[in-house]
């Protein structure tokens, strides 16, 4: 099959033809051309407008596959990626059964192969994701996974991440902790403070995510392994892993696109699609984690694609399940909460970084390299209207946002939203 892009933007720090705009012509998965291009091929692609960068990446979606099919299946994650501008994406193992063996790590990857995202399996650290004994991490590391994780179910047993992180080093594998500390959070609904008091809900404290950071760091110092800390809310989360980071400890962190969109004073409705984990933060704290993706301290952007079925979101906001599906939302999502972000470190935060991070290939849009691309529309204003996810629990239906992706090029195969 054979592409032709006509007149785009190209933004790729790794290529020579950085911030230049011009044709790209791809020729069975491999970029064969890139400049002024008079050549027939099976798809033309203009539009006024369009940019395109290397694939992007997802370091944190759930695709509920298997056994929880009735959310989220392998196919619909995948085609809600694509949706979104992913080349890549790394699904967690809270999954029935869990991804704790090989032959579950086997079954993502081999249903897999024809869709058009990658889809990389993280490994449970743990049996069942029960935080007690740890899973059969080096087969499972033989068999594909990405990296080794809990999940949701963030490891809560000092000693077990210690063996964990020890183990990982051996086979320069990264172990990725979602923060919060249970014995701390366990009751709570929402953000302590001002707001949770005022709508008459249990709070959950900062400090809860701030002491795991804090201990967590303080492991990985001990073990020299390498920790990638995602959905981080908090300003002093920031502040201490920047500190991590300048005394040198392997650490790195991600943020979701709705810890920068949304803070805990827009639950004043009770809009259960809101309920995360972890939960939305004050004004203040959103601030900080703006500041801290510009000055560099947050290394990527972790969609925390997390589907829920109407059943466990239709209801009292206590007893609604946390999680908000957001793939396809995230780059517009980033766009407009925060404007100021150049499109290089936008393009650095969701995928130059991650690919780093895990030891991804990285695609460079250069001549003779493997056609890995995501397009897109920076400056495109869209309302919000229908999302392709099979759960639909969104708190942004029908909000107007800035930028749209229009498709992906990857496995020679071209995917484009309608």
């Amino acid at each position: 099959m054979s592409i032709l892009l006509r007149q785009v933007k190209i933004i790729d720090p790794s290529s020579p033809f950085h911030q230049q705009q011009a044709d790209i012509f791809i020729d069975k998965g491999f970029i064969s051309n890139i400049g002024s291009i008079n050549l027939k091929a099976d798809h033309i692609i203009e539009a006024e407008g369009l940019h395109v960068s290397p694939g992007w990446v997802d370091v944190f979606s759930n695709f509920c596959d298997p056994g929880l099919e009735y959310k989220e299946t392998l196919e619909t994650g995948a085609e809600a990626a694509a949706r979104g501008g992913y080349t890549d994406v790394f699904v967690i193992p809270n999954t029935s059964p869990t991804l704790h063996n090989k032959s579950v790590i086997e079954y993502v990857a081999q249903k897999s192969r024809s869709l058009p995202v990658n889809v990389h399996p993280i490994a449970a650290i743990t049996k069942n994701t029960e935080g007690k004994e740890l899973a059969e991490m080096y087969d499972m590391h033989q068999s594909g996974a990405i990296a080794f994780s809990d999940g949701t179910a963030s490891i809560q047993s000092p000693g077990i991440l210690l063996k964990a992180l020890q183990y990982v080093k051996a086979i320069d594998k990264t172990i990725i902790q979602l923060p919060n500390d249970r014995s701390v959070s366990n009751q709570g609904l929402m953000n302590e403070g001002i707001i949770c008091t005022q709508l008459g809900l249990p709070g959950i404290p900062a400090i809860g995510e701030e002491l795991m950071i804090m201990r967590d760091i303080e492991i990985v110092k001990y073990t020299g392994s390498k920790l990638h800390i995602t959905g981080i809310t908090t300003a002093k989360s920031v502040v201490l892993i920047k500190k991590a980071k300048e005394e040198g400890v392997h650490v790195t962190c991600s943020v979701t696109p709705a810890h920068l969109f949304f803070t805990d004073e827009d639950l004043q409705d009770y809009d259960t699609n809101l309920k995360l984990d972890p939960p939305l933060r004050t004004k203040e704290d959103k601030h900080d984690l703006i500041n801290g993706l510009l000055d560099g301290t947050i290394d990527c952007i972790a969609s925390h694609h997390l589907p829920e079925d109407t059943d466990h979101k239709m209801v009292e906001f206590e007893y609604a399940r946390p999680g908000m599906i957001s793939l396809q939302t995230c780059f517009s999502v980033i766009r407009t909460a925060v404007p100021q972000l150049s499109l290089e470190l936008l393009v650095n935060l969701l995928s130059i970084q991650p690919r780093k991070i895990f030891d991804l290939p990285a695609y460079s849009i250069n001549k003779n390299e493997k056609a890995g691309l995501t397009l897109f529309l920076p400056d495109e204003n869209r309302k919000i209207e229908k999302l392709h996810s099979k759960s639909k629990n969104s708190a942004l239906i029908g909000k107007t946002v800035k930028g749209r992706v229009l498709g992906i090029i990857n496995k020679d195969k071209l995917f484009l939203n309608e």
